[in-house]
């Protein structure tokens, strides 16, 4: 095998750090795994089992959001609240984007 060496910012190494815990591996397993994943263009996504669950987790999840936001709004608005933060806390989202509530425009939003 042969040894690669070489830097990335700090952020990046972070955030391999939390997708290869995420996927159960070690950082050294997780970068080969996307590595060879990347040589090879027949490959397809290596983890599209868990992206798949999280997209029909997301259409549930927005399907129930709707259901509670006619209901009551601001039990919504804690909820996504706690969601970002659970997001945010694993890595999920962008921190570089900075969205919060506030921040979000209200088209598409829930209302009475």
């Amino acid at each position: 095998m042969v040894k690669l060496n070489f830097r990335i910012d700090e952020h990046v190494h972070a955030r391999l750090l939390e997708r290869a815990h995420a996927a159960e591996l070690s950082l050294s397993e997780f970068v080969r795994l996307v590595l060879t994943q990347a040589a090879d263009p027949h490959r397809e996504y290596i983890f599209s089992s868990k992206d798949e669950i999280l997209a029909t987790s997301i259409q549930i999840l927005s399907i129930l959001a709707v259901a509670v936001g006619q209901r009551s709004p601001e039990t919504l608005e804690q909820g996504m609240a706690e969601a970002r933060a659970l997001l945010a806390e694993r890595g999920l989202l962008d921190p570089d984007a900075g969205a919060t509530a506030a921040a979000i425009p209200d088209k598409g939003r829930v209302s009475r």
